[in-house]
């Protein structure tokens, strides 16, 4: 059985069309409710997070009167980001987790993320038993076992103590100017005062949600606004996460950005030194560059590639005890403190390594010579299956052999939004420009 709801990362789509209407989200809320409460006994209780859009509150809505008619008890988080749903789930005992986000999308999108007791994501095989139950008819609570609803006042807090307890003992960011762009997302609150509580001056960058300014022109899919506050005030090193804020991009001091890959090869690195990168391994997607595993082959470590999404880096992380793993885009999962990519967790140990070196950010961020590597688009009508077209496998054969032993190629279908993505590494980047323009143009046919 294939899932048609759920994509890499829960359910996702634009706001008030389907799936992301009121009605399926309250009937997705009693379909999760009843999946957790199966023994229908007991008390049950469910943390709901989301980011800042405008869509939240109606979905937020929708979901507590689908989960507490199956009898869960809700408890309503506001505004926080994705990896405190994660943490909140395990700290306050929810048996359920929901994060009500669309990560780095445009505001007019939304999306439902759910986390299980345990803080870390569903499994493929929970969602489409998930997925099934919508097709019937969910049994409802008893008038007398409806669940309650109420708002949890302290979650921010109790998510920036926690991510306080994670920075190195002994360290502070004293003396450190750092620009913290929040994309007017979940951190927006969080980020700036845990920086500003461990000593930094802070500039703070997208701080002022809306409702429909989330993760624009701001954030880590836009950090060219964090790169001129840099500069612009002198700062040491900017973070810019997205708009849930489980991702991150860093900034040095001139600006230029670093993105998942650097980041994950300067914490290898050190935890390696330290001997606490587990199985010397570092998990990351087939979409992190030739040169992070060509650096970690050259300190006698290991790099396992999965498929895209943080949640198939952190199932592998899980199966074999390794304890950091991410994407290129800038999730950075450290399982030994936290069930999910974390930016803001992650832009705290970059700092940590600036404070602990005395190295400026530029020299942290370039732990290795990049493959040159391109990524190119292609937007297709709902229902179309451009891959499919003879035309199209015939161009990516043909290619595939071309680049072989220089390079490799991947093209792959977005699990979030209607794309065919096209990207190839080839240390000849004239070849890397041919090929991808050539499977890009067959795909643009076939649309």
């Amino acid at each position: 059985m294939s899932r048609k709801l759920f994509g890499t990362d829960g359910v996702r789509g634009r706001a008030n069309t389907h799936p992301m209407t009121a009605e399926l989200a309250m009937k997705l809320g009693a379909a999760v409710g009843r999946y957790f409460r199966r023994d229908g006994g007991g008390t049950h209780r469910v943390v709901i997070g989301k980011d800042t859009r405008l869509s939240g509150y109606m979905l937020e809505n929708a979901l507590t009167a689908g989960l507490t008619s199956t009898g869960m008890n809700v408890l309503l988080l506001g505004p926080v980001p994705t990896p405190a749903v994660g943490f909140l789930t395990r700290s306050m005992r929810a048996d359920l987790g929901v994060m009500i986000s669309a990560s780095h999308n445009p505001h007019q999108d939304n999306g439902i993320k759910f986390f299980g007791p345990d803080g870390f994501k569903l499994s493929d095989e929970a969602e489409m038993e998930i997925e099934a139950m919508l097709e019937g008819e969910i049994p409802l609570a008893p008038a007398e076992q409806i669940g309650r609803a109420k708002r949890i006042d302290d979650a921010v807090g109790r998510y920036q103590e926690f991510v306080k307890t994670t920075f190195p003992g002994g360290l502070r960011l004293d003396g450190l100017k750092v620009v913290i762009d929040c994309a007017n997302g979940a951190a927006y609150k969080a980020a700036p005062q845990v920086l500003w509580e461990l000593g930094a001056e802070v500039i703070p960058v997208g701080v002022s949600p809306n409702g429909t300014n989330i993760n624009d022109r701001c954030g880590s899919t836009h950090p060219e606004t964090a790169a001129e506050a840099v500069v612009t005030h002198g700062a040491h090193v900017g973070i810019s996460l997205d708009g849930d804020a489980d991702r991150v991009a860093i900034l040095d001091e001139t600006g230029r950005v670093a993105d998942g890959d650097q980041i994950m090869a300067l914490l290898a690195g050190r935890w390696a030194e330290e001997g606490r990168l587990n199985g010397g391994t570092l998990v990351a997607t087939v979409m992190s560059n030739l040169g992070l595993e060509r650096f970690l082959q050259s300190r006698g470590l290991r790099l396992q590639r999965t498929g895209v999404g943080d949640r198939y880096v952190v199932e592998a992380m899980r199966k074999n005890g390794w304890n950091l793993g991410g994407e290129q885009s800038g999730h950075i999962v450290m399982t030994d403190y936290a069930t999910t990519g974390d930016g803001l967790l992650a832009g705290l140990h970059f700092l940590a390594e600036m404070a602990r070196t005395g190295q400026a950010a530029s020299t942290l961020v370039r732990q290795f010579e990049t493959v040159p590597q391109m990524l190119k688009n292609v937007r297709f009508a709902a229902g179309a299956k451009p891959l499919d077209a003879a035309s199209v496998q015939a161009t990516i054969a043909a290619n595939e052999a071309r680049i072989q032993g220089k390079g490799r190629i991947l093209i792959r279908k977005s699990g979030t939004e209607p794309l065919i993505r096209v990207m190839a590494e080839c240390e000849d980047e004239g070849l890397l420009v041919q090929v991808v323009d050539e499977i890009v143009a067959a795909v643009q046919a076939a649309v």
